[in-house]
C-alpha cells in the first residue's frame, strides 16, 4: 500500500472514530454529513459512495468501524 493511501486511510479512520463515538443513534444522513465535514477538516477527499459506505457501517454497527475494511469491500 502506498504511503499516500496509508496516510489517507489513517486520516479517514480518525474521522470515522470521532463521528462514530458521538453519533450513536444518529440517522445515516447526519452521520454522512459529519463524515463529509470531518473529511474536509483533515483534507481528505471521499467520494459519495465512500461516504455512504462509511455512514451505513457506523449507523448499523454501533461500535468500532474499520475504514480500511469498509472501503475495501
Amino acid at each position: 500500500m502506498s504511503t499516500e493511501r496509508t496516510e489517507k486511510l489513517e486520516a479517514v479512520q480518525a474521522v470515522v472514530d470521532r463521528v462514530s463515538s458521538w453519533q450513536d443513534g444518529a440517522t445515516e444522513s447526519t452521520v454522512a454529513s459529519e463524515l463529509r465535514k470531518g473529511a474536509g477538516e483533515v483534507g481528505v477527499d471521499l467520494t459519495e459512495a465512500e461516504i455512504e459506505k462509511l455512514a451505513d457501517a457506523i449507523e448499523s454497527r454501533h461500535g468500532a468501524v474499520s475504514a480500511t475494511d469498509v472501503l475495501s469491500s
